[in-house]
C-alpha cells in the first residue's frame, strides 16, 4: 500500500481526539511530502538535526515533534519552530528549552517522559519525581515553557497484558498529576502507542500516538 492509502486507514481506524504523529525519521523528503500531501500535518522526529533540515525544506504549516532523547546543547537548533518536545526527563533540560525558547519570544510545549517499562535503556522520571517537578516553584518561574502532558514508551514485548500494565500506569501518572497541575503545568496530553500498539494504547487513554513504519515502511538504516 501506498503511504497515502496507510495514511488513509490509520486516521479512519482511531477517534478524532486522537493526534497522530507520523513518525519520519531517516525517511526522505519525498516520502514526508506524500504524507503531507495526503493530509498529514504532525510530523515526529528523533534527532534534531534531522529535523532541523526537513523543517527548512518543507511547508510552513507542518508541526514538528522531536520525540527523541534531547541532548541540551542541541535545543538552539529546533527553539525556533519546534511544536511539541515529548521527551523532558530532567529540570536541567526544561531550562535550558525555556532559554532558548525566550531567545525567539515563544513558549515551547513540552511532555514530561514518564518511565513505565521495565527495559534499563528507557528514560524517563518516575511518577514521586514527575509529580515533585510540576510542583517545584522553579518550574513556575519558566515563562516560555509549558508543561502540556506526558509520554511514555512500552517495554519492548509481545506480551500484550504487560504492555497494558505499562500504559494503564502512564494514564494513571497523567490523572494524578493533571489534579495538581499549576499556571505551566497544564496536562492535556498523553502520548502513548506506536506502530504495534496504537490501538491498545487508544483503548487505555492514549490523545496521541507516534507511527512510523505503518505510514512508511520498515525504516531506513541511516548509513
Amino acid at each position: 500500500m501506498s503511504i497515502q492509502e496507510n495514511l488513509k486507514t490509520i486516521k479512519s481506524s482511531i477517534p478524532e481526539h486522537v493526534t497522530l504523529v507520523a513518525v519520519s525519521k531517516t525517511k526522505p523528503v519525498s516520502d514526508l511530502m506524500e504524507a503531507y500531501n495526503a493530509g498529514q500535518r504532525v510530523f515526529g522526529e528523533n534527532k534534531i538535526q534531522e529535523m532541523a533540515e526537513k523543517y527548512e525544506e518543507m511547508p510552513k504549516d507542518i508541526k514538528w515533534h522531536m520525540i527523541g532523547h534531547v541532548q541540551r546543547n542541541k535545543v538552539k537548533y529546533m527553539a525556533s519552530f519546534v511544536s511539541l518536545i515529548h521527551g523532558v526527563d530532567n529540570f536541567k533540560l526544561l531550562k535550558e528549552i525555556d532559554k532558548q525558547a525566550k531567545k525567539h519570544d515563544r513558549v515551547i510545549d513540552c511532555l514530561l517522559q514518564i518511565k513505565i517499562a521495565s527495559e534499563d535503556s528507557k528514560f524517563g522520571m518516575s511518577f514521586e519525581d514527575a509529580s515533585k517537578f510540576t510542583q517545584s516553584k522553579i518550574i513556575s518561574e519558566l515563562k516560555n515553557i509549558r508543561v502540556t502532558g506526558v509520554m511514555g514508551m512500552a517495554t519492548f514485548t509481545d506480551d500484550k497484558s504487560q504492555i497494558k500494565n505499562e500504559f494503564n500506569r502512564l494514564k494513571f501518572t497523567f490523572d494524578a498529576l493533571k489534579a495538581l497541575q499549576t499556571e505551566n503545568c497544564k496536562l492535556q496530553i498523553i502520548s502513548m502507542g506506536m506502530s504495534g500498539d496504537y490501538k491498545l494504547a487508544i483503548d487505555c487513554g492514549s490523545t496521541m500516538i507516534r507511527v512510523g513504519s505503518s505510514i512508511f515502511g520498515l525504516r531506513n538504516q541511516t548509513i
